[in-house]
């Protein structure tokens, strides 16, 4: 489908963002969001995670695109999709916002794929019955909340971040400094390439972007998703990075004891953003998990 690239919003997207060739812009519930879109067979939707865009796909995408329909959206004030009408950026608006947009534009993903915290949003859109996606894969995803007094302070000081521009400023300003982007993508366990690199600190650079990060920090509540995850019909995949430092490996096993039907599957050597590392070999999982699914209908 060709999606109309308004002329306001967002913004053009920069001619030499990843994939720019099947990047459109389109006007959904008052809203303006970037989606790419590649490939033809079932489709799989990339949901990337906090502080990221459709960018993180980049080599996955094309090792997609060969054998499914792959649209990749950049979530709800992340690179170039405004905030959801109503400048909420809790999990339920989120995931509305992204059902909506789906509806609008046709899709019906047989597979939803996402990463961190676009995990739980992947999870959230079909508990809820908002996407009939029979197959869910989480690549080191974020699904449980932070516990005890580290959530008693966490919460309140994001919320004071997202309500002022002071931090986005600041924070916006300290990521002109190319090392300093480099530390925060280390402190991650993962290794990416000097290209992935700059595409984060163009990222960073953008207070829009990093005020919706914050937001999105703030308002992230995950218990109610927690207790209706032995609800969960689809079959799930979680993928673990065994050198990630941004989300323990332990809580995937945690998740894999609440469901019969997830598997568990830990990769050595990768860290948080395994996608952009090892991007072949997370394709050629995806693609097996579906084909299994499939042939055990």
């Amino acid at each position: 489908m060709t999606l109309a690239m308004p002329s306001t919003g967002v913004g053009s997207v920069p001619y030499d963002w990843p994939h720019r060739s099947i990047s459109r812009l389109t006007v959904s519930q008052g809203s303006t969001w970037h989606v790419q879109r590649a490939g033809r067979g079932d489709t799989i939707l990339l949901l990337h995670g906090t502080a990221a865009s459709t960018h993180t796909w980049r080599d996955v995408i094309p090792a997609l695109s060969n054998s499914f329909d792959v649209v990749a959206v950049d979530l709800p004030g992340h690179g170039f999709s405004e905030r959801v009408v109503g400048d909420s950026m809790s999990l339920d608006d989120i995931s509305d916002g992204i059902a909506g947009l789906l509806q609008d534009l046709k899709i019906s993903p047989r597979c939803i794929v996402g990463h961190s915290a676009g995990a739980a949003v992947a999870l959230n859109l079909v508990l809820k019955n908002r996407v009939a996606a029979g197959h869910v894969i989480g690549i080191n995803a974020a699904l449980l909340p932070f516990g005890g007094t580290l959530r008693n302070v966490f919460s309140p000081l994001a919320r004071f971040f997202a309500s002022t521009r002071l931090m986005p400023k600041m924070l916006a300003r300290r990521a002109t400094d190319k090392r300093a982007v480099e530390r925060v993508l280390n402190g991650t366990g993962s290794t990416i390439d000097p290209d992935g690199t700059e595409y984060y600190q163009r990222l960073f650079q953008r207070e829009s972007h990093l005020s919706s990060v914050l937001q999105m920090m703030a308002s992230w509540e995950l218990g109610p998703l927690l207790e209706e995850l032995s609800e969960l019909q689809a079959r799930l995949m979680l993928i673990v990075g065994e050198e990630d430092q941004a989300v323990s490996p332990k809580e995937a096993n945690s998740i894999g004891k609440l469901l019969n039907r997830t598997e568990v599957l830990r990769l050595p050597g990768l860290g948080h953003l395994a996608h952009e590392e090892a991007p072949t070999r997370i394709a050629e999982l995806i693609r097996e998990f579906i084909e299994a699914g499939e042939s055990n209908v």
